[in-house]
């Protein structure tokens, strides 16, 4: 690759003039356009009497799919301008007519599970039969039976208008505190302002102790003071679905997401019950790396301190260089990728101030591209995360030119395709590394990663769990969700730490997203799941590029235990599965302790 790379994205290339572009004021009035076509369509429509008329049901789902595209397009555009400068008042308001446009769609598709739920059982089936309806009849059946789990269509779009404003309003709200947040840190002799993501990373991978505590104590301070402004989105939220499921007669808080994910009950215990029984083995790690620190016992921001010594230049460009080569170790079509999205300005990594904090890899269908978005530090921390956010972008490579109802994949399948580029170039820094020192400095942030999906995240989804059973007797203050969040990180961790997050609840933007309540679970499910995948890899080398593009495919409609037990013959609400896959996680936690005993 030619160096230096760039470390700013390319949006222009989709709409230029960023949130003042003419090109896409347009594409949004051709998008409400085709919305407001695609429902007189509907409502013209006449229940079909035999199988000879599923052309029709065919004609207008080809159509909702076409603009689901083109707002999908939209959607992920401005979540690009949101997050690459908090102070551009123009993006917010073109996220509240994304959001308008996107209810309307949402409307226009419960119009269409209406007509669906008019036709008899019978003939559905002979519908889902035809020729037409063959490349869909799994995702549009999908659609049916969940229509039948939700209130009456004509209320089901009532939700749907009160949604921009009464529901994703909130969300909104806390992207626009958290953005806003300015946290002064005193750096050789001069006050600098950090903005969250970059104090997020400072007290994560800082090696002076000294530093990654000032910066933590900032950093809760500066959540402490929006504490309440974010207690308030938190419970509106978690009110308002709460009022929803209560409705819909959902008697478990986790229906929506279970089923958002395309995952049983089952599976969910019999991964969280393996998970539980192999936290003694990181406990012992945390107790080892804070005697390899000097500590007594580690706190929130030393899990993620650097140990050892890394002699390898971190710089973009050989971070870079780096993941295209080990990517293409197991896939020419994964490096192919990787190395287009490094070239062709795909990614967003410049440190500087006005980023959102956190990472994402956004799916821009229309343009069959994806964008990338996080801080990068120069740590072996982020050059990870950018290899997880390439996992992204290759599964909707796999997914281009797909029906856009055979797309929608799971969170859970999702955070599977990241985290095995992630996987793939943590182990092969570590195969890479200099000395024994170096070594040590990779294997323990490839712990740390065990570390963040056994503890953290099972803290934040037992978080989650115990604040809507309070929420649902009423308001839960900001106090209080302190109190939640620290029990159930200590549950989390084990109590393993000195010193916890308390102001994770408000910090962490997860807990903020409305499309997808407990955003958790899927990454632990993600993380242990890809390591059965990493397995079939190097068994499959030969055939692997054909058989992960097929596996990935099926991740846009597959129940997720149909797709495990397709491809690996295994039995997901099996906890055998999942001791093994914990097992092979866990490798490297006893690596690291036999290296440093």
């Amino acid at each position: 690759m030619k160096s230096p790379l760039s470390l700013t994205w390319d949006l222009e290339s989709i709409f230029p003039g960023g949130s003042g572009s003419p090109e896409f004021e347009r594409h949004l009035d051709e998008l409400a356009q085709a919305v407001a076509d695609v429902r007189k369509r509907l409502d013209a429509l006449t229940v079909p009497q035999d199988p000879s008329q599923a052309g029709q049901i065919a004609e207008i789902v080809g159509e909702l799919q076409a603009i689901g595209q083109k707002e999908r397009q939209a959607s992920s555009f401005v979540a690009c301008l949101l997050a690459q400068d908090v102070t551009d008042r123009r993006a917010p308001v073109l996220r509240a007519r994304v959001d308008r446009l996107g209810a309307e769609l949402s409307k226009a598709w419960v119009a269409a599970d209406a007509l669906f739920l008019s036709i008899d059982d019978g003939l559905w089936t002979k519908l889902l039969d035809a020729p037409e309806l063959a490349a869909v009849s799994e995702p549009l059946d999908e659609r049916r039976r969940r229509a039948k789990q939700r209130l009456e269509p004509q209320v089901e779009a009532l939700v749907r208008d009160v949604d921009v404003d009464g529901y994703h309003a909130w969300g909104q709200l806390y992207d626009f505190i958290a953005g806003s947040i300015r946290i002064p840190f005193e750096e050789d002799g001069k006050v600098v302002q950090l903005s969250a993501g970059q104090a997020q990373n400072k007290f994560f991978f800082d090696p002076d102790r000294s530093v990654r505590e000032r910066v933590f104590r900032l950093y809760e301070d500066a959540w402490e003071a929006n504490a309440e402004l974010c207690a308030r989105a938190l419970n509106h939220l978690g009110g308002f679905r709460l009022a929803l499921y209560r409705n819909r007669g959902w008697e478990s808080v986790l229906f929506e997401p279970l089923e958002n994910n395309r995952m049983e009950q089952a599976t969910l215990d019999a991964m969280w019950a393996a998970v539980s029984e192999g936290k003694p083995l990181l406990k012992r790690y945390l107790e080892r790396k804070a005697r390899l620190l000097g500590i007594d016992a580690l706190c929130y921001f030393d899990v993620n301190a650097p140990v050892g010594r890394v002699s390898s230049a971190w710089s973009y460009d050989y971070a870079a260089n780096f993941i295209v080569t080990q990517l293409g170790r197991f896939s020419r079509k994964m490096a192919d990728l990787a190395r287009q999205a490094f070239e062709r300005r795909w990614i967003e990594a410049e440190d500087r101030p006005g980023k959102r904090p956190g990472g994402f890899c956004a799916w821009l269908p229309a343009t069959a591209e994806s964008r990338i978005f996080l801080t990068f530090d120069n740590s072996i921390g982020t050059a990870s995360t950018i290899a997880h956010e390439l996992g992204h972008a290759y599964h909707h490579a796999a997914l281009d030119g797909k029906p856009e109802l055979r797309t929608r994949y799971p969170l859970n399948l999702a955070e599977t395709a990241s985290t095995l580029a992630e996987l793939i170039v943590a182990d092969a820094g570590m195969r890479a590394a200099q000395d024994a020192d170096e070594r040590l400095a990779l294997l323990d942030a490839k712990v740390q990663d065990t570390v963040a999906f056994f503890m953290n995240i099972h803290a934040r989804f037992l978080f989650e769990v115990e604040f809507y059973k309070e929420r649902a007797s009423g308001m839960v203050p900001a106090a209080r969700l302190n109190e939640l969040m620290l029990e159930a990180q200590q549950q989390g961790y084990g109590g393993a730490l000195a010193v916890y997050h308390p102001y994770l609840w408000a910090s962490k933007l997860h807990f903020y997203r409305t499309r997808s309540p407990f955003y958790n679970f899927p990454y632990t499910f993600g993380y242990l799941f890809s390591y059965g995948v990493l397995e079939w890899a190097l068994e499959e080398k030969d055939d692997f590029d054909q058989r992960y593009q097929s596996l990935l495919e099926d991740t846009g409609y597959m129940r997720t235990e149909a797709l495990a037990r397709k491809h690996f013959g295994v039995d997901l609400t099996d906890v055998e599965f999942w001791r093994g896959a914990v097992k092979r996680a866990l490798a490297a936690v006893e690596e690291f302790l036999r290296a440093t005993e």
